[in-house]
């Protein structure tokens, strides 16, 4: 269906452009107008094909355990750097940041949006308050760390920690209560 979407979108924006340029001074509406329809209906088409793949069980489902997996990752990862930070150059944490977190925070930003499927909008919200807290602060160590401030790195990474903790606390959460909604159900 998204093809076929396309196909329209594509051929009304080139018959469009073909009739307007037809006579310069005048545009003849008749013809014009049936095009501007199907340019429309592909809109729609398109519109309705990607709004019923982002509802896919199977995509949620897989989304719902890359953003699992991701945030463990980041938490995991979070607290190991969190226990050695005393002992971390300055200057070295931005390259800490890129090795353990970019690839899990790009995931986890790549899958977000199936949280609203699933969990609902303010539920959304709220996980994604922390958690963008919480990459806010990460990017604040790296910066940090590249002008070599050892105290805002050292606070900055208390600060993501205590952000990932809540947003991975409330998604498993929502995980557990929607498994369970799913099984009695």
């Amino acid at each position: 269906m998204k093809t076929l979407a396309l196909v329209l979108i594509i051929g009304a924006f080139l018959a469009g452009a073909f009739l307007s340029v037809l006579d310069p001074r005048t545009v003849n509406w008749m013809l014009l107008a049936p095009v501007l329809v199907v340019g429309a209906i592909g809109l729609w088409l398109h519109r309705k094909a990607v709004h019923g793949a982002s509802r896919a069980e199977h995509l949620l489902a897989g989304n719902i355990n890359t953003l699992s997996t991701s945030l463990d990752n980041i938490l995991g990862n979070l607290e190991a750097l969190h226990a050695r930070k005393t002992e971390l150059p300055t200057h070295e944490a931005r390259f800490e940041i890129d090795r353990l977190f970019r690839e899990d925070l790009n995931k986890f930003a790549e899958a977000r949006e199936s949280m609203q499927h699933v969990f609902g909008m303010q539920n959304y919200a709220d996980v994604m308050s922390n958690f963008a807290a919480g990459e806010r602060y990460i990017n604040r160590v790296w910066s940090a760390s590249t002008d070599g401030y050892v105290d805002e790195v050292n606070a900055y990474i208390d600060r993501a920690l205590d952000q990932f903790r809540e947003a991975h606390e409330h998604f498993h959460e929502l995980k557990e209560a929607h498994v369970g909604e799913s099984a009695s159900g």
